[in-house]
């Protein structure tokens, strides 16, 4: 999701012993930032090694991209029945089944098959049939899915069914990589999974970390006001790189697994809360969700937000009642 844009608006030198140190690689199929506060360059180094590489290890087991990883050989399986996964993967199965409940549905790991449907469609520039989209929506749902918590085994019960962590990894991802650095005492530290963006504390002189907005329907153009966050998460939800036209009409690259279609609606969700993983989910959720659920569900997740959304040519919003509270302040 690359609608949430990090202002780099820093000192380099915090200190006489602390030095900023930015790091970019490409993960998971898109950028992948870190900018953490360290003491030497060396280590820094070392340690932005091994953030990438636990990022590498995540994507080796979640892709949907990748037939190598578990989560694209599962796919490949003509039947699995009793499969042992890695603790990652069963940590995530777990937690999706749930928030597939609190969400109403909405936000579904097993939407693989409509996620494939739409990408082929894409991709040849062909809008799927009523059928076909059926036929893939027959294939999601938790109910098609068998999850056996002593043995940590999972089994499907079709042929075809296929996970999709699109919607939650990037800021499971960034979450655990600010928890490494935690656990190396980096205390000074933001993580952009695409993003998806997971903070520690925040820099030396500033009361928390710089973050904009964009506007709906616009690529570059940022909100006037900027973010202000520390120790939290915030993720952006919406259709302004990835949609499919057709018949005059822009269907999200979010799908409803309800449906089995892309999201219609012009809307661009902020999610801010304590941990990565819920931000990315519960942006994906709220902006399948009416307005008014949406603010109720984040609400009741302990999260604050922001729904923006296009009438004609003006950008109305709605949001939590405290959100304005994340905003950065005017300097006197």
């Amino acid at each position: 999701m690359l609608r949430l844009i990090f202002l780099l608006l820093f000192p380099f030198a915090l200190s006489a012993q602390l030095k900023r140190f930015q790091f970019s690689e490409n993960k998971m199929g898109a950028p992948f930032n870190l900018i953490f506060y360290h003491t030497d360059s060396l280590q820094a180094n070392n340690m932005a090694k091994e953030c990438f590489a636990l990022v590498d290890s995540l994507n080796n087991i979640f892709s949907d991209y990748s037939a190598t990883s578990e989560v694209g050989k599962l796919a490949s399986m003509s039947l699995v029945k009793d499969q042992k996964v890695s603790d990652e993967l069963f940590e995530l199965i777990l937690l999706s089944k749930n928030v597939w409940k609190r969400s109403g549905k909405t936000f579904d790991i097993t939407i693989g098959a409509l996620t494939q449907l739409w990408r082929k469609a894409k991709k040849v520039n062909r809008f799927p049939s009523n059928a076909e989209v059926k036929a893939a929506k027959d294939l999601t749902g938790f109910k098609n899915v068998t999850i056996n918590e002593s043995s940590g085994t999972i089994s499907f019960k079709k042929t075809g069914i296929r996970f999709d962590f699109g919607g939650i990894v990037p800021g499971y991802a960034a979450q655990k990589v600010i928890d490494l650095l935690r656990s190396k005492n980096i205390n000074i530290a933001l993580a952009d999974a695409s993003g998806d963006i997971v903070m520690s504390n925040e820099p030396q002189g500033k009361n928390g970390w710089s973050i904009g907005i964009t506007l709906p329907e616009s690529e570059n153009e940022l909100w006037d006001k900027k973010l202000e966050l520390k120790n939290c998460a915030v993720s952006t939800s919406g259709d302004v790189y990835r949609y499919t036209m057709h018949e005059g009409k822009k269907y999200s690259h979010i799908i409803d697994p309800r449906s089995g279609y892309g999201m219609t609606t012009q809307r661009n969700v902020t999610v801010i809360t304590k941990f990565g993983t819920d931000a990315d989910w519960l942006a994906t959720a709220c902006s399948i969700l009416p307005i008014k659920k949406a603010l109720k569900l984040a609400k009741k997740e302990h999260g604050v937000i922001l729904i923006a959304t296009l009438s004609g040519e003006k950008i109305v919003t709605y949001k939590s009642e405290n959100f304005d509270k994340s905003f950065q302040k005017k300097q006197p």
